[in-house]
């Protein structure tokens, strides 16, 4: 029997991963429970992913496009002319506007790091783009600064169940940046 062709096979893996750890946390995901939302064999789950780790890490980056998209409309965050504080604020509250199960799911796989060291260069390169993105503004320490108290700010909103407040957020961030 000739094998099907199906270039997407690997993104709708993934996809489905992401989906299922979505549903049932990540102590649901199993190449199993991958397989069957994606309705590919089990082999297919294991050939493109030979770990869960493997699999993990490619969510975890496809998550991480997620706040990409975000980002990307804010090309003034580069910007000297603009307020940096009030743009972050703003950004941070279009992020967590956004699908919720989608937000906890990039929260989820960020903090999975803590307990599979495979993730962490992945949560990393979240960091570290995003510091890189707002030292073209400010020193790193502070980019540093900003970026944990954009994680702080996020977290404390998916916990607490209560509305993003942007004005909060601005003011936050004011109080970090140099001259703001």
């Amino acid at each position: 029997m000739a094998r099907r062709y199906d270039p997407e096979r690997r993104r709708r893996i993934i996809d489905a991963a992401i989906r299922v750890v979505g549903r049932s946390g990540i102590a649901g995901l199993s190449h199993r429970s991958v397989a069957a939302e994606a309705d590919v064999p089990l082999g297919s789950t294991t050939y493109h992913f030979k770990t869960l780790d493997e699999l993990l890490v490619a969510a975890l980056r496809q998550a991480n496009e997620g706040f990409a998209r975000a980002v990307a409309p804010h090309g003034g965050l580069g910007d000297p002319g603009t307020d940096l504080a009030a743009g972050l604020a703003g950004l941070l509250g279009e992020w967590l506007a956004g699908e919720r199960t989608g937000v906890e799911l990039e929260y989820e796989l960020y903090l999975a790091a803590l307990r599979r060291p495979a993730l962490r260069p992945v949560a990393a390169e979240w960091c570290e783009g995003v510091t890189d993105l707002l030292s073209r503004r400010t020193d790193p320490v502070t980019a540093r600064a900003l970026v944990a108290l954009m994680d702080g700010i996020g977290l404390q909103t998916l916990l607490t169940g209560t509305p993003y407040d942007e004005e909060y957020a601005r003011e936050m961030f004011g109080r970090i940046l140099p001259g703001e």
